[in-house]
Order: structure tokens, then sequence, then C-alpha cells
């Protein structure tokens, strides 16, 4: 553990993970498509594919990622977060910890995709951004896929303003031996301009490490 107090633990208490899962719950009632983050995923790689969800939270895109066919593990910090994607997906791999310590957490490596979405990186320590992205590189196979999403201003973030932007995200992904390969401003696609509130990029880990851009990507949607 970094031993630092995570944002979203000091905005929640570390006891979210039922109102979390019931928020969701009524959104998918009220016939909203709850599955958006891992509808992307899946248009950039094909099932069977190991995907780590770090900051998994109740599991939502795990669970229905594995529905699809993915080897997906989820990683979280917030135990009542994890306590629900236990009880609604008891089979799967769950697993209890600081991203910024993931390879002491015993997780295979070589993932072919690590998804941090729902503004896990935002809501990191303060501090240890950089850090938690290096692990998440770390445990991409070559050719692997970083998948983010996060908001760039308070109307999109559960805080009063961004603790960071995308410039500096960009750098701390560089630094983890990673390459930007798309941006889209919503989880369905739409495009990126500058300015946008919210972000989802995809990030790259080389296929070769003297070739950072051996081989292109496909892009959601592809296939």
């Amino acid at each position: 553990m970094t031993g630092k107090r995570d944002r979203w633990a000091e905005l929640t208490g570390g006891q979210a993970g039922e109102q979390y899962a019931r928020r969701f719950a009524r959104l998918a009632e009220s016939g909203h498509d709850i599955h958006g983050e891992a509808a992307f995923c899946a248009a950039l790689v094909e099932p069977t594919a190991r995907v780590l969800d770090a900051g998994c939270g109740t599991g939502r895109i795990a669970i229905r990622l594995a529905e699809l066919g993915y080897r997906c593990t989820g990683v979280d910090i917030d135990a009542s977060m994890l306590a629900v994607a236990r009880r609604e997906a008891p089979a799967q791999e769950w697993l209890l910890g600081d991203l910024a310590r993931t390879d002491t957490l015993g997780p295979e490596p070589e993932f072919d995709v690590v998804l941090a979405a729902g503004n896990v990186i935002p809501l990191l320590a303060a501090g240890t951004e950089a850090a938690v992205i290096g692990q998440l590189s770390a445990v991409l196979r070559p050719g692997g896929l970083l998948v983010t999403g996060m908001g760039l201003d308070a109307a999109h973030l559960p805080l009063p303003e961004a603790p960071f932007g995308l410039a500096d995200f960009d750098r701390w992904c560089e630094q983890a031996g990673l390459t930007l390969r798309q941006r889209y401003a919503t989880w369905s696609g739409d495009p990126y301009v500058p300015g946008c509130g919210y972000a989802v990029s995809v990030h790259a880990r080389p296929d070769h490490p003297d070739d950072p851009d051996h081989l292109d990507r496909p892009h959601p949607g592809s296939h």
C-alpha cells in the first residue's frame, strides 16, 4: 500500500458499494445502456482476450465482459464495492488492493487489455498517478492496450476541479512506455476535440521495444 488516502475514499469513506450498485440498477431499469465501456472494449479485442478491470468497483463492466466471453480479473481498493462484485459473480477473480502495488496482488501478467473506467485515474491518491500507470503498463502483454475514461472538468467529475490535465496523463503514459493510439469524447466513440469535458483514451504497449508503431490497432466497431 502507498499509505496515501485516495480521492475516492475521501469522497465515500469506503462504504459506497451498495449505493453505487443501486444507482446503476436504476439506470438499467429506466432503459439506459449501462454497458458502453464493455462494448467499447469488445470492439478492440476478440472474445477470450484477458482483461484487467482496474478499479472495477462493483464489477459491472467485468461481469458484462465475462458474459461476452472475455477472461476478466477485477481489482479495487474499496472492499464495499468488491463485496457487491463477489456476490454478483462469485466465480470471477476479484482482488482487493492498491493499484499502485498491482505487482503484489497476484494477477498473472500478459493482459490484452487493462481498463480503468469510471474516473479511476482522477480519483487515485494524489501523487500516485504515474506509479499506477506504470504498474498497469507492466501487466500488459506486448501490443496490449490501456483503455481509460476520465472527466476533465468539474461537470464530469465528483470533484471541484480536475486534479490534472490530459497532457499530464499522456506524459505519465509515455513514461510507462505507452503510445496514444486513439482518443474519443465518449464510450460510444464520438470524436474528441480539445475542450471536451471527458476523454476515452487507448494507449498501447509496443509490440516490440524498438518499434512502438509496428502494428496498427483497430478502432471501436472495426470488427
